[in-house]
């Protein structure tokens, strides 16, 4: 007779599924690895954001990355959790023995482990591709600090989305976050760039708070206090609306 799985081999086969699924899905791979590869190479080739006689993928690759952990936190996890919701799929895995608890923790986990995925390719890319080099200031702690309330940010929105919202609805709303946040999140163009009332409002939102703190762990920046207040605000409130709001089927 077989014997049940254990919680942690349960939680490594949730793990595979997710990554099964998240590499089968073409429009996934797209946002999550193709974009914000294209964004790192093509806007280093154009001169849109200058940076004081540095390279400009010195200034993109932070960007890149947030853009990846937006992508992959946001856009991924939310729209296909959406999905699945929609289908009854995550009612029939929440009713499993693995619980729910289970089931959100792979999901998560395997949004860490394709953010890794892109940090090492962006890295590659910029220091093969595009001749970057660390910066003398580079602390790698504020860059793990970055994409851990990153992460929860954008996990936390996306999930929140897709607990609440109908797929449709969920599948709109985060692509029209992701541009917006392309355009506003300090990405490819400096936030004090920007003209005004939009130079304010990007200062406020968690991309451009990620991409700030990135900023920083890379050596690119010496600011951090303001953008990571403002990012750990909103790791705190997407979780808490997330986990207050989210309704499995």
């Amino acid at each position: 007779m077989s014997r049940p799985a254990t919680p942690a081999r349960a939680l490594r086969a949730l793990i595979g599924m997710e990554l099964r699924l998240a590499s089968r899905r073409a429009e996934n791979v797209l946002v999550t690895i193709v974009i914000p590869a294209t964004v790192l190479v093509f806007f280093s080739s154009i001169d849109i954001a200058p940076q004081a006689n540095r390279p400009l993928v010195q200034f993109l690759l932070p960007g890149a990355v947030a853009l990846a952990i937006i992508a992959t936190s946001l856009v991924n996890l939310g729209i296909a959790t959406a999905y699945e919701r929609s289908y009854g799929v995550l009612k029939r895995l929440g009713g499993a023995p693995v619980g729910r608890t289970t089931v959100i923790a792979a999901k998560l986990v395997a949004v860490g482990l394709i953010e890794v995925l892109q940090l090492v390719l962006l890295l590659a890319i910029a220091t093969l591709v595009l001749g970057w080099r660390p910066a003398e200031l580079t602390e790698p702690l504020r860059v793990a600090i970055g994409l851990i309330l990153g992460t929860a940010t954008f996990a936390g929105m996306g999930l929140a989305l897709a607990g609440s919202l109908r797929a449709e609805a969920t599948l709109a709303i985060a692509n029209g976050l992701f541009l917006v946040f392309l355009m506003l999140g300090g990405i490819v163009l400096p936030v004090d760039h920007l003209p005004g009332v939009l130079a304010d409002v990007a200062a406020i939102l968690p991309a451009g708070a990620l991409s700030q703190v990135l900023r920083a762990g890379f050596g690119e920046s010496s600011s951090i206090a303001v953008p990571l207040v403002v990012l750990t605000a909103w790791a705190i409130v997407s979780v808490v609306v997330a986990v207050r709001g989210f309704r499995w089927e």
